[in-house]
């Protein structure tokens, strides 16, 4: 069977709240002078039937205006109110303040009954949904701009190294009535749906790119990988009603398993990287030296001299100590 999904909302318009209390009060008063007044009639020498009358009609009242102040629904800024009637959606309250609807509309808000506790057991923080019960919990939706922080976890990238990456999603409810109709639990939903994301972007993408290669990787193109996140993310929680505002990457390192090899690995690089610009520098000041020599005619050199000036001056040029000189007294001959 094809699940239904509710993709049209119907934003209510509730009666004035304050009026339909006073109302509601009215009803409830109203009983009062009813029973009284049957009674007044039966100690007259009235009818008993005028007393059982007068007794139903009042009870009658009493209950229709308590059943009347069920009604009453206050709604703060950035709230929404999600009814039903007798298990079919009946509308959306949207509108802050404080309105009157059907009595005998239910709010709907599976998260009512829930929050999350933070305990620490062995150093790390655990989350831990307790269902209060019977308690009383308001079954408003908060539209408010929410961040959900998605702790590091351990993926492996695009060449298989194991990766820690860490994310922070700054979203928000667009449209209460799918995020209380279409899932079970949004915020749920949503952090599955993240961390689902968050793999699927690690294992498609190196965390560092190879010796001359020009492809994007997390660690060079952090802000494009999260923007597409940002966009895969939203086509995933499109159908409960959430909005996408923002998703970055705040974590992020290799594994602690491989950790030391890598670092020994970008040192490496790092040493080659240098020496090859050292050596670059070294054959540039020697070719400009031999240059110089030979346009201002200072010396002349044969093949086998210049092959000797060569090496003496790359091995000053690229050791890694100081050159101890050494003073020729005698003839280059």
């Amino acid at each position: 069977m094809e699940e239904r999904k509710f993709k049209e909302e119907m934003i209510l318009k509730g009666l004035p709240g304050m009026l339909m209390l006073l109302v509601s009060i009215l009803v409830v008063l109203a009983s009062i002078p009813v029973i009284i007044a049957g009674s007044f009639h039966f100690s007259r020498g009235g009818s008993g039937a005028i007393l059982a009358l007068s007794i139903i009609l009042g009870t009658i009242l009493a209950c229709a205006g308590v059943v009347m102040l069920c009604g009453l629904k206050v709604i703060h800024p950035n709230e929404a109110l999600v009814l039903t009637l007798f298990g079919n959606y009946y509308g959306t309250l949207y509108e802050a303040g404080f309105h009157w609807v059907n009595p005998f509309c239910t709010a709907v808000n599976p998260t009512a009954g829930q929050k999350e506790v933070q305990q620490k057991e062995s150093g790390k923080e655990l989350a831990v949904n307790i269902n209060l019960g019977q308690a009383i919990t308001s079954k408003v939706v908060s539209l408010k701009t929410m961040t959900l922080d998605n702790k590091k976890q351990k993926v492996n990238d695009e060449l298989g190294n194991p990766v820690e990456i860490g994310t922070i999603v700054i979203w928000r409810v667009k449209n209460a009535t799918k995020a209380m109709l279409n899932v079970e639990n949004y915020k749920e939903f949503l952090s599955i749906q993240c961390d689902a994301i968050t793999r699927n972007a690690a294992r498609n993408y190196p965390y560092d790119a190879n010796d001359g290669a020009d492809e994007k990787t997390l660690r060079g193109s952090s802000q494009e990988i999260a923007d597409i996140m940002q966009e895969e993310l939203q086509a995933k929680v499109l159908e409960a009603g959430i909005e996408i505002l923002d998703v970055r990457i705040t974590h992020l390192a290799y594994a602690p398993e491989i950790a030391s090899a890598m670092l020994q690995r970008q040192q490496a690089t790092a040493v080659i990287d240098a020496r090859q610009k050292i050596v670059e520098g070294a054959v540039s000041m020697v070719e400009m030296a031999l240059q110089q020599l030979s346009e201002n005619r200072i010396v002349e050199l044969d093949e086998e001299r210049k092959a000797a000036m060569v090496s003496n001056l790359l091995v000053v040029l690229c050791g890694n100590k100081d050159a101890q000189p050494i003073v020729n007294s005698g003839s280059l001959y």
